[in-house]
């Protein structure tokens, strides 16, 4: 039966298959990554400069969900503890349980003595750094400074206190992952801190899950196309063929 007679060509049958199949795939790819990052992120928004110039004052940002376990030196980190008030902040973790923190030792912070590269810090010296004296990090707890070091209320403001200014790793709700609005991406990961034992933490997923949400809606957009455009050149070559076979009946 010929396309004129109502029944689609060939053609056109396998590429409304194929834009179908291409759809779908899309839409999996789309909605999987948008519910896989409400699983494993969290919006946040930082309510103080304490972490410029990497975080400034209002920013969002997206936070990883992890538990205090899987904290790392380096780390920005999302917490909450009662003893620093009830606001929910942001600082870097710069010692773990254990460690021996104190600065500056030739305007550097220094860890288990060794001399901590932080290249994420202010430029201007006068807000590069506060006098920590050495102090020990109590096991299971973390020492947080902000970027901002001389303005921020982080561990130095609490050195008095029976934990000597260190939280524990239970306050933690999230690793800070990205800055998205503004949008200034994904935080590098501090290779100072590479150096100590345990290491530095791996980027979370959130590449992944950005690449997954954008293939998945250029799959959608692509295979919407696909269809209509696959349907016309079927047609047309089924209309050249009938011109063909009229051409050689004459």
């Amino acid at each position: 039966m010929s396309a004129s007679s109502g029944t689609a060509p060939p053609g056109s049958r396998t590429g409304n298959v194929l834009s179908g199949i291409v759809i779908a795939l899309g839409f999996v790819l789309l909605v999987g990554g948008f519910a896989w990052g409400a699983w494993e992120y969290r919006p946040y928004t930082v309510p103080t400069p304490s972490m410029t110039p990497t975080i400034d004052a209002g920013n969002r940002v997206l936070g990883q969900r992890i538990s205090g376990d899987e904290v790392r030196r380096g780390d920005v980190v999302v917490f909450k503890d009662r003893a620093w008030g009830d606001e929910t902040l942001v600082k870097r973790v710069v010692a773990v349980g254990g460690d021996k923190v104190a600065c500056c030792t030739d305007g550097h912070l220094t860890v288990n003595g060794k001399q901590i590269a932080e290249p994420y810090l202010p430029t201007d010296a006068a807000h590069r750094g506060t006098r920590v004296p050495e102090t020990s990090v109590p096991k299971g707890r973390l020492f947080l400074l902000g970027d901002e070091r001389a303005g921020s209320l982080d561990s130095t403001a609490h050195l008095d206190d029976v934990a000597r200014g260190s939280v524990p790793r239970s306050a933690v709700s999230a690793r800070v992952d990205a800055v998205v609005v503004p949008w200034r991406g994904m935080l590098e990961r501090p290779s100072g801190f590479a150096g100590l034992p345990g290491g530095i933490s791996a980027p979370g997923p959130l590449r992944l899950l950005l690449g997954s949400v954008v293939l998945g809606a250029v799959l959608i957009l692509g295979g919407a196309a696909y269809g209509p455009l696959a349907r016309r050149s079927a047609l047309r070559r089924a209309a050249r063929r009938r011109r063909e076979a009229a051409t050689s009946a004459v």
